[in-house]
Order: C-alpha cells, then structure tokens, then sequence
C-alpha cells in the first residue's frame, strides 16, 4: 500500500524529523569552528608544513601586523612615547610574543672598550636629541630603514609579533585591540596603514561573514520567490522554506561532526545547498503541476508525482553527490571537506524533498494546483522553442556547437593558476591600500626565510660557513622581488664595525673564528636570536617581498632554489620556509586537485550513468552534453582574465555534478517514451514538454540564485557565483539543443547500419 494511503500520523512523523533536524542541527552549529587562517588550506604532512612546525620551535612566527604611522611629528616626543606606550600596552595582550618598534628595537654602537647594544632610541635619552638627530640616528641604523622607518623621515612602524595564532577569531580580536589602544594612547591619527598577514586574515574573514549574513538568505528568498512565481502555490512555497532549511543547516552542521573549520571554502556550501534543494523541489512540484492537468487529485496528486520523478530524482543526488565528493580527491583540507559534506548534503536532500515532504503535501494540500498559470507555462514555451530548433536542424545545431567550442579553445590556455589575497578585494578596500602604502613607505610585507643548518653545535660562527650565507644574502638582494633581507651575518659585521669604532672598512665579516665566538659572547641583546638559535647550528635568513600572488612567490622560490644548489659550502643544509613558501604551495596543490577532482568527477558520473541506462553508450551520450560546459567556464575564466584559486577550483566539478542533472531528467523521460514504442521524434518532443520545462525553470532559478552572489564585493564569491551561473546556462543549452540534436543525428546513422545488419541487432541506442 502506497505510504501516502497510510494514516495520517506518516505525515505527523515527517514533521518531527524535520523539526528534530532543524533543532539538533542548530544546536551542534552553536559549537561551529570559524577560521579561514593559511594553515588551515594545507595539509598537516606537507614538506612546507612540518619544516614551518620546526621553525615555531625556535624561532618567532612571521604573521605578523605591520603598522604604519606618519606625520611631520613623527619624531618628537609626544609621538615616541605615545608609540611606546601602545607598545607596552600591546604586550599586554594575553598571546602577544613582541612588539618591535623604534624605541624597542636593538642598536649596536661602539663603546670605549668594544660595543654595547642599546634601543635605537632611549626615551630616557630623547631630550639629548633634537628631531633631526633622532631622525639620522634611525635611518643610519642597519636594520631599521624599511622595516620599523621610512625612507623620506616621516613614518614609524610597530611590527606586531603573535605567538601562533591558529584561529582566524584570535587574529580578528588582536586586530581590535590593536585599534583600540591606538585610540586609546591618542595616535588614531597618525595610523595610516595596517598590513601583514594578520591584518589580511582578520579582513577576509569579516568579508565572508558579511557575505554569509547577506547572502545566504538572500540567495535563499531569491529562489524561493521564484519558486512560487514558477508554481503559484503558495503552500508550497511555505513548505520549500522548511525544507531549504533543514537542509541548509543540517549539511553545515555536518562540519561540526567532522570536525572541521567553516572557512572561505565552505562559505560556498549554503548557497550550493540551497539552491540544489529548490531545484528538486520544482521538479516535484512541476510533477505536480502535469498531475493536476491530468485531473489526478488528493494524495493520488502526490504519488503519481513522486512515481514520475523518483528515479532520475535519485539518479541525479548520485551525480550531484559524485560531483562534489570528486573533490574529496584534492589535497587541501578546506576543498576536501567541501566535497565530503556536499555530498552527504545531496543525499539528504533527496532524503527530504522525496521521503520527507511528500506525506507532508498529502496531508496538507491547500488549494488546487493550478494547471496552466505561473511561470511554468513560460518555460514551456521557451523549451519548445531551443529543443524544437535541435531536433529539425540537428546537422547545423552540431556544426555551430563544433565551431564555437573550437572558437573558445584557446582561451582555456590562458587561463592562470594564481592565488592572490589582496585580488580578493577591491582596489579601494582598506587592506589593499593599507598594503600597497607599506610596500611603498617601507618595504613588502611577503615573508620568506631561507634556512641554513650547519653540521654541529656552533659550526654556524664558521667564517667560511658564514661567507656562503653572505653571498647568498647578497644575491637575493639582487632580485627585484625582494625588498629586503636580513641574517646572522647583518648582526656579526655590525658587532665589528662598532668594535673598531664605527669605521666603514670594517663593516664586514670577520675571518677569524674566534673573533666571531668572542662577538657573540658579548652580545647580550635580544633580536640576534630571532635569526640564530642559541647552538648556532640553524639560522634563518629573513626575506620581504612585493609580490603577493602564489604564482610569484613560486617563481621567486624556484629561483633561489637554483641559486642555492650551485651552493660551494657542502656541510650548509638549507631549506626554504616561512609563510610565503606555505601560501606558494598552495597553488601546487591547487592544480593537483583540480586534476584530480575533475577527473574523478567525471569518471564517478560516467558509471554511475552506465549503471542507470545499462549501456554505455548512453553514459557517453549523456556525458556529452555536461563536458562541454566546463569547457565554456574555462573559456570564459580566459577570455575575462579570471584566475584559477582557491574559489573557482570548485566550479568545474560543483558544476558537471548540477549540470548532469537536467541530463538525466531529460534522457529518462526520452527513454521511457522510446520503450513505449514512441519515435525518437515523438519521444523528444513529448520529453522536452513535460520534462524540459522543470529543468529551464530550475536552471534559472540555480543560475540566479548563483547571480545573486556577482555583487559580492568579495572576489571569490562574486566569481564563483558569475561562473556557476554561466556553467548552469550553458549545460542549459547544451540539453535542449546539443542533446537532441546528437540523437536525432545517432538515430539516422542507426537506420542506415540497420540496413546492413541483421533484423534482430539491438541499435545503438
């Protein structure tokens, strides 16, 4: 006996698992883990991961906040110590390691008896010194031009140093603070910029959580509204919301039992949800809808839709679900679990708009559906219209399909592999300018650090060791990437040239080895060891660079890789680390991921329509149609100048896995006429009326739920929603022209081999 013949508690019982759904899913979301931090998108046995891991355990972390502050006063008294004072206040901060600044910093000058380390400026000392010579006591220093001073004398930093922070919250919050003791000691001001990876985190996480605030139920309202233009029922309507929202907050609540973070990456995961719940949805209801005009009411309503649509409804969760599972097959943790939850996310939708709702909509009917209102009927006309024009010039639709493809092929080589933070944003966002004004006044905010490991305890006072790592210094100083670069051996010729009384010739390297040792006994300041452990066998040689994309980084990488191997010292290790060798690394693994997850995706749907038509012919036939328009999306990714990050690595396989859909609805429907005894014309025709007009309003709603997202102020939302938008359009096309016409087209080449075969040989197709 069908479920929906049942008794009424059957639909009683649906409402409490929706309820019970929604209730525990909202609960486990309290306990939701926010944090789009970099160390989050690598995997934990990355080479670059585990060398970073030993670094933290000697040496200060680079992500750090760098901030600039200017003025014409900047040099006098008021300004220094209201700078002091924040930075005393700073430290306060329960995760603070250091702040560097000019009135903290170490300075080596010469004493009577040798050298002593002091602060750059003293404030005890500051009324010995006029503006103008604490101004070129700061700029002759070493070490503070372009890092804690600007050039032209009219800006000061703070660089503020962490412990590791691993939540992007905690950087967030020190961001705050940071703002409020600005306030707070009277430099508001004077701020004109704040940079670095800290301040970059905190911004792109406000950016997605205004983005989900906004978005999320926009994109939700958006198809929900036309959902109810496509039906006119409201009831329906009503009953979409509550199944939009179990399913929205069951998947995300599906990272908390996983254990993983919500992050840039699965920020996507609402909208997707979303959308690919009310896309089911209005094919049910469409079913609905033809039930009605077939004079088919009550609860028989409801079980004649859900006969029409179960199969391919379910064939089509196992495409969708396969498509983003396919991107469990990348190795950055964030597009793993992407793939994983939507997955599960796809199941569950079908769980509740096929298992849940009906008994739902037995029960609660509410007025009759109308037959021949809503928006339907226009959907009607426009997929008669494109289906019609496939299926009576199915050699010109082919040829104009073959030269547009081929066309748009050399666009899909343009296409670059580039993750660029400060791309995300717009060019008069505050961190962009805060940021472009740093690598100005002062230098590039990119840390890298080449590593140097000697082969035993104090081998790294060595002369010969450290005349190698002098020259590697020298020569990265060459490259036009690099702003600046700083090592042990900056602090050892520094030592020596105040030993001799500040004379030029001998700000060099010492080539006695017990001069050296003697220097570093009698060092006793605190920044040497920031480059040096205290057993002197590894030292990092701290790097700034201008550039910001991956894809530069990397390059500036493989250069000095090939520097180093020609390296003439062969018992110096070296290795290259830091937060730009991690960032850089993400786009190798980028591409292997895309490889993978595309490949996968395509491969998983493949059988899986094999095992649905039992021929695999008609798996190919139906995979047609849906590689195409991954191809168009990388064409237009080319054609516009659209990068390949950490956003739009997941269209391709988010949209074959959506795009297949309307594929297998169509291609169901056409199969089951052509088993009635229908002809491959009838068939199509039949197919394409009652079928094509759920899959045009599906799409449309998909693709402007998607839309919504292009005014995103925030790059890779509002590119994920513009190419999801255009894939689904395309794969639109695709089925209501390219699929019937390739039919027709396959049909005719049937006939003509049926001629020359047996009478009893099944055809093609």
């Amino acid at each position: 006996m069908s479920i929906f013949r049942q008794p009424r508690w059957h639909a009683y019982a649906a409402v409490f698992l929706l309820a019970c759904m929604l209730v525990a899913s909202n609960l486990l979301l309290l306990k939701l883990t926010i944090n789009n931090a970099p160390q989050v998108y690598l995997p934990a046995d990355a080479p670059s991961v585990i060398l970073d891991r030993a670094l933290r355990q000697e040496f200060p972390n680079d992500q750090i906040l760098v901030a600039l502050f200017e003025g014409t006063d900047i040099y006098s008294d008021r300004v220094l110590l209201a700078l002091d004072r924040l930075a005393e206040r700073l430290e306060q901060w329960p995760l603070m390691e250091r702040v560097l600044g000019v009135t903290r910093a170490d300075h080596i000058s010469a004493t009577a008896d040798g050298f002593s380390v002091e602060r750059l400026l003293d404030l005890k000392e500051l009324q010995t010194l006029t503006l103008e010579q604490r101004r070129e006591r700061v700029l002759a220093d070493r070490f503070a031009p372009g890092a804690l001073a600007s050039a032209d004398g009219q800006g000061l930093s703070l660089i503020v140093r962490p412990v590791p922070l691993g939540e992007s919250l905690k950087r967030m919050e020190l961001e705050e603070f940071f703002r409020a003791a600005v306030t707070e000691v009277g430099l508001a001001g004077h701020l004109t910029a704040l940079a670095g990876m800290v301040p970059l985190d905190a911004a792109e996480l406000r950016s997605m959580l205004r983005d989900n605030l906004i978005f999320v139920p926009l994109t939700s309202l958006v198809g929900l509204v036309l959902l109810w233009w496509m039906v006119r029922h409201l009831r329906a309507a009503l009953f979409g919301l509550l199944a939009v929202s179990a399913t929205v907050s069951a998947t995300l609540a599906g990272y908390v039992l996983s254990g993983q973070p919500y992050n840039l990456v699965s920020s996507m995961t609402p909208p997707l949800i979303s959308a690919l719940t009310i896309a089911l949805l209005l094919h049910l209801y469409n079913s609905m809808a033809l039930a009605a005009r077939l004079g088919v009411r009550g609860s028989e309503q409801v079980h004649w839709a859900v006969r029409e649509i179960r199969k391919p409804a379910l064939f089509t969760a196992l495409t969708t679900a396969a498509g983003l599972a396919s991107l469990s097959l990348s190795p950055i943790p964030p597009i793993r679990s992407l793939g994983l939850t939507g997955a599960a996310g796809a199941i569950l939708i079908y769980f509740v708009v096929i298992g849940l709702l009906p008994p739902i909509l037995a029960h609660w009917p509410g007025k009759a559906w109308p037959t021949d209102r809503g928006g339907l009927r226009w959907m009607r006309w426009l997929t008669g219209f494109l289906s019609a024009w496939g299926i009576r010039r199915p050699v010109w639709t082919l040829a104009a399909f073959a030269l547009l493809l081929g066309a748009g092929i050399p666009f899909i080589w343009q296409v670059k592999t580039e993750t660029n933070l400060l791309k995300f944003f717009a060019q008069d966002h505050p961190i962009t300018q805060s940021t472009a004004r740093i690598d100005q006044q002062l230098s590039g905010v990119t840390p890298l650090q080449i590593v140097f490991d000697g082969p035993s305890r104090d081998s790294l006072k060595e002369p010969d060791k450290l005349a190698v790592i002098q020259a590697v210094q020298d020569w990265v100083l060459t490259l036009p990437e690099v702003d600046q670069a700083f090592s042990l051996v900056d602090f050892i010729e520094e030592m020596h040239w105040a030993f001799h009384g500040q004379e030029p010739r001998f700000r060099s390297l010492p080539e006695d080895a017990a001069l050296i040792s003697q220097y570093l006994f009698v060092y006793d300041g605190r920044d040497l060891y920031d480059f040096v452990n205290h057993e002197f066998q590894r030292t990092v040689m701290l790097l700034n660079l201008n550039v910001h994309g991956a894809r530069e980084i990397g390059q500036v990488i493989a250069r000095i890789r090939a520097h180093l191997q020609d390296l003439a010292e062969p018992d110096l290790h070296w290795e290259i680390g830091g937060e730009g060798r991690l960032f850089s690394d993400q786009e190798t693994l980028l591409i292997q991921g895309q490889i993978r997850s595309l490949w996968g995706a395509l491969m998983i749907i493949f059988i899986l329509l094999v095992l649905a038509w039992r021929s695999p012919g008609a798996g190919l036939l139906c995979m047609l149609p849906n590689i195409a328009p991954i191809l168009f999306i990388f064409m237009v990714m080319g054609a516009v100048g659209i990068n390949l990050n950490m956003a739009t690595a997941l269209i391709a396989s988010v949209a074959v896995g959506i795009a297949v859909d309307d594929t297998i609805h169509f291609y169901d429907g056409y199969q089951r006429r052509r088993h009635q005894g229908l002809s491959v014309i009838w068939s199509l025709a039949r197919t394409y009326r009652q079928t094509g007009q759920a899959c045009v309003a599906t799409t449309i709603i998909l693709s402007a739920q998607f839309a919504v997202l292009m005014f995103s102020d925030f790059q890779p939302i509002a590119q994920f929603g513009l190419l999801t938008s255009v894939g689904l359009l395309a794969a639109l096309l695709f089925d209501l022209l390219l699929l019937p016409a390739i039919l027709i087209v396959l049909h005719a080449s049937n006939l003509r081999q049926a001629k020359r075969r047996s009478q009893g040989e099944k055809p093609l197709l």
